[in-house]
């Protein structure tokens, strides 16, 4: 049976962090989270949901042609350890052919909604289509609940070290906070000699590292 953990953090020598994004692509927050990983010249991975990239082609276009990672975060973000089979293959497979049209690749790295799977799911999602699947470890920001830029901040704050992965928001809903505690924690960790690399990245430093 395929292994359904997922993974939140990696054993890296490096200090390298990977900032995420989910529920995108959307026209006005992800082209100001794009602004400030120009500014401080780091990478992200954008976990996308097919249906919104069908209603914002172009913003998801200027992800990949900035250098950005974008994973599948499935075509509806429905539970998928509460849909048949044939459902969960749909909802990796149609996103996959989006993220495809646009990269000229397949997808390397998944998440699951609600960060939620199970034996079943991850025979699908890993053991048929090779997606690791990516959580993160600052839970708590709650960043989606839109509980305040310093709440995002400091919470996110707590889980900062070389391999973590950090998720956050540029999808549905008003992500002004998002934006803005991004763009401090960015600043920081990069004024602190992190490098800010995709999820893809931070793979394969881990992968050096436990060589």
């Amino acid at each position: 049976m395929a292994d359904f953990q997922v993974i939140n953090e990696l054993p890296v020598r490096d200090k390298a962090i990977a900032f995420t994004f989910d529920d995108g692509p959307n026209p006005l927050y992800t082209p100001q989270v794009l602004e400030i990983f120009r500014e401080v010249q780091g990478k992200a991975t954008f976990f996308m949901i097919g249906t919104q990239m069908g209603k914002s082609p172009e913003t998801a276009k200027a992800v990949h042609e900035q250098g950005h990672e974008i994973g599948n975060h499935t075509y509806t973000h429905p539970h998928l350890p509460d849909l048949s089979p044939e459902e969960c293959r749909r909802e990796l497979q149609l996103t996959e052919e989006l993220i495809q049209q646009v990269t000229g690749a397949k997808p390397k790295v998944f998440r699951p909604p609600y960060l939620a799977t199970s034996e079943e799911v991850a025979a699908i999602t890993a053991g048929e289509f090779g997606y690791p699947a990516i959580g993160a470890v600052n839970g708590a920001a709650m960043d989606w609940e839109m509980p305040g830029v310093a709440h995002i901040v400091e919470k996110t704050r707590e889980q900062v070290r070389p391999g973590s992965i950090l998720l956050f928001h540029d999808g549905f809903d008003d992500r002004s906070q998002t934006v803005e505690a991004v763009r401090i924690l960015a600043a920081e960790l990069t004024a602190a000699g992190y490098r800010l690399v995709t999820v893809s990245e931070l793979l394969t430093l881990s992968r050096a590292a436990l060589e």
